[in-house]
């Protein structure tokens, strides 16, 4: 073909909103179920830009009977209705038809703020839509106009006198663009509108869904009501009692380059979640607001550590785990915002992120540095983020949870297991050697109580590499068993054991060993003792008969207050045990597995970063700690209690 075949005369030029039909998802992101929304999207959001600038106080949704079409209302202004000077039409009409075309493009008394930019999303709508109904009432009189793809279908009719103010959208998405199959989701739009009334103080948004059912959506408080709902749909607890709020900017603020609300909180969550929204908009795909909001928490992370004189030892700091566990929701009003698309989804504006992150950071270091216990915890949480995300690398794949069928299925040579698969009743026992290990399966409950013997002392993972700790046997043996994981693929909800016990004897080695089991335990599985999952057995050192009465000591101090108590009644006769592995199966299940009789402690963290520092100090390479930390308690220490 020539090039003189491909003339003027072969181009087209599309006219009004022919172009919407003809390419409708450059202009609502498709046809699916996210463009069909998108539509009721539009129209809310022309509502909601009412409020935010201080003119409406109330919408209403309502979804038609078949969830194939809806009405939105607002409360606000009014959309003009008088001709407009140049286009010899209606304000409505020329809205409702014409692209681009609205009072949101600055300079004039439209909008100070609003969620859209181009001046195309009722038009749209509108061309969209096989039927679409228009009322307004302005200035005590209500019009009316139809429409259909696009086209008027009636003049602007004057109604009667009213009272009422504000505009009504109803519309019919079109089935020739959608399909026979599309329709609204009830839920979904529940949800959005619901979110919205989180974040416009004192919008009040009515529901009705497509039986006429009324729910009413409104929240004083904006989104710091928000915040708790989405922690708890995260299932993890929250590492500190009470969040970080940040109000910046609107009436009386003039300092503020742009008006902001931030609420956070770190929970236990294993991930992140953001939520960010601009103008009203919600921006799924994040935007300069994010990405400031994101460098603010870094740098008032690593100043408030700085100003404190926090050290984290062994563990580089990234940015992920600082973020880890957060959930935060945070809302921007920028004058001339710049979306990416007309589905608004990413916010373009390269200033904001600048703004935001000098409004959060500065705010958020100084909340840390006055609430210093709160700010204990949080660091804490992300230290152990940080050690979660480097034991994660040399972390084989986490053992499946035990079913009824294939419950011993990758389960170490050496666990002796019990027979019950319900991790609520069932118990692990972390035994010293093969011989303390032999009593302890002659003396276990079979059904519940399952038996780890270890073999010497383990290894102290505060001076070895995370690749390094996970290639111990003893170790990995002990993750296989608990089945849950450890580092980032640690889940909670498939521990094979409700109780885990440290059953080692009660002497110097059976100390150091139940030491070195709780640093593992505290670096490499913290969500297991944050959960209390872990417990410390107390097996009795001495066995007291006086007369036909048994009495068992955990100590020295234990014994010397039994045979006090005695005070002569009979000769007593003490037994001291060098070793688990000596104690008669009877007396090991009497005094220390029998949940009736038995005594143990709960390992709790009292004071998380503390804790981090002095198990770094006390088990680290650096011997100069312990020697600081002897010397301090060397005058505290009783000669006899000591075991050299």
């Amino acid at each position: 073909m020539s090039t003189t075949d491909y003339t003027a005369a072969d181009l087209e030029a599309l006219e009004g909103l022919e172009p919407v039909r003809q390419r409708p998802g450059m202009y609502i992101g498709g046809t699916d179920a996210t463009g069909y929304h998108h539509l009721l999207w539009e129209i809310v959001d022309n509502s909601v830009d009412e409020a935010i600038n201080g003119h409406a106080t109330r919408i209403e949704v309502e979804l038609d009977p078949d969830l194939r079409g809806a009405t939105i209302s607002d409360n606000g202004r009014g959309i003009p209705v008088d001709k407009h000077p140049k286009h010899k039409v209606s304000g409505l009409e020329l809205i409702l038809t014409k692209l681009h075309a609205g009072g949101k493009f600055g300079g004039g008394k439209g909008y100070k703020v609003s969620g859209g930019l181009h001046g195309v999303g009722s038009s749209v709508v509108n061309a969209l839509s096989e039927a679409m109904e228009a009322t307004v009432w302005r200035e005590g009189q209500t019009y009316t106009q139809s429409y259909a793809r696009g086209i008027p279908q009636t003049k602007l009719e004057k109604g009667g006198r009213t009272s009422k103010r504000g505009t009504a959208i109803h519309f019919r998405p079109d089935t020739g663009i959608f399909g026979k199959k599309l329709a609204f989701d009830e839920k979904r739009v529940r949800d959005r509108l619901e979110a919205k009334s989180y974040l416009h103080k004192g919008l009040k948004i009515v529901f009705r869904d497509a039986k006429g059912a009324r729910e009413e959506f409104e929240h004083p408080e904006g989104i710091s009501e928000l915040l708790p709902k989405r922690i708890a749909e995260e299932g993890k607890p929250p590492v500190h009692p009470t969040a970080f709020q940040l109000e910046r900017g609107g009436e009386g603020d003039g300092d503020a380059p742009l008006r902001l609300e931030l609420v956070l909180q770190w929970t236990e969550a294993p991930s992140e979640r953001l939520e960010t929204f601009a103008n009203g908009i919600p921006t799924s795909n994040g935007g300069a607001h994010e990405a400031g909001l994101k460098t603010s928490l870094h740098k008032a992370i690593r100043g408030f550590i700085e100003a404190r004189g926090v050290k984290v030892k062994g563990v580089k700091i990234t940015a992920e785990d600082i973020r880890e566990g957060l959930v935060a929701i945070l809302s921007v009003y920028v004058a001339e915002p710049q979306f990416q698309g007309q589905t608004k989804q990413r916010l373009n504006n390269p200033e904001v992120a600048g703004q935001v992150e000098g409004l959060v950071r500065t705010a958020l270091e100084q909340w840390l540095l006055d609430y210093t216990s709160t700010a204990d915890a949080i660091v804490a949480r992300i230290v152990i983020a940080a050690r979660a995300r480097e034991a994660s690398r040399a972390a084989s794949k986490a053992v499946s949870r035990k079913t009824a069928v294939s419950h011993r299925l990758n389960l170490p040579g050496k666990l002796s297991d019990c027979q019950s698969t319900n991790p609520d009743e069932s118990e692990l026992f972390l035994v010293e050697g093969d011989s303390a290990g032999g009593n302890a399966k002659q003396a276990r409950d079979r059904r519940t109580q399952a038996i780890l013997p270890l073999r010497g002392k383990v290894l102290n993972v505060e001076r070895k590499a995370p690749s390094e700790a996970l290639k111990n046997k003893e170790l990995q043996n002990i993750v296989d068993a608990l089945g849950c994981g450890i580092g980032k693929s640690f889940d909670i909800s498939k521990l094979r054991y409700g109780k885990v016990f440290l059953l080692m004897d009660a002497d110097a080695d059976g100390h150091h060993i139940a030491t070195l089991l709780l640093t593992f335990f505290y670096r490499m599985l913290p969500g297991l003792v944050r959960a209390g999952h872990v417990y410390l057995s107390l097996p009795p050192l001495y066995r007291i008969d006086i007369g036909k009465e048994t009495h068992w000591a955990l100590d020295d101090a234990d014994r010397d207050r039994v045979l006090a108590a005695a005070n002569g009644r009979a000769k007593p006769d003490v037994s001291r045990f060098k070793g688990l592995g000596e104690m008669p199966a009877a007396d090991l299940r009497e005094t220390t597995l029998d949940p009736t009789r038995r005594r143990a402690l709960r390992v709790v963290i009292d004071g998380p970063l503390e804790t981090d520092q002095l198990i770094g100090e006390l088990m680290g390479r650096d011997a100069a700690p312990r020697y600081r930390f002897i010397m301090e308690h060397a005058p505290r220490a009783d000669a006899d209690d000591l075991d050299l």
